[in-house]
Order: structure tokens, then sequence, then C-alpha cells
């Protein structure tokens, strides 16, 4: 019986172990946001026929009218 309140204390030991560091990752919840925002901004528009066409929201290309599509 002493064995199994050993093993079991151990395996405890190592779980709570785990979860303080898999806890401490770095990235703080707020610059995940930030960067998620960030990458949300960063999303451009361009033609397929005239990729000098460049624009920060969807539309139609000025120079033949196609629909503008993400660019990649």
């Amino acid at each position: 019986m002493k064995k199994m309140t050993s093993i079991a204390l151990l395996l405890a030991v190592l779980l709570v172990g785990t979860v303080v560091i898999s806890g401490c990752s770095g990235a703080k919840p707020a610059a995940k946001a930030e960067t998620a925002g960030a990458a949300a901004q960063a999303v451009q528009y361009t033609c397929p026929m005239h990729p000098e066409v460049i624009s920060d929201k969807p539309g139609k290309c000025p120079k033949c009218g196609m629909t503008l599509v993400v660019k990649k």
C-alpha cells in the first residue's frame, strides 16, 4: 500500500510540474492578439492580370475591372 501511495505522489508531482512548465511559454495572450491583428492588417489585394495593381481592400482592378484577389 505504501508503494502505491509513493507512485501516486510521484505522478501528482510530475503532473503539476508539467502544467507549470507548459504554462510558462513566455508569450502573453495580449502579445498573441497583437500579432494576429497585425497579420490581419497586412492583407493586400492584387489583380490577377495586373500584379502591379495593389490595394489594401477588395474591389475591382482600375485597368481591366477584374475582381482583386488576396496577394500571396
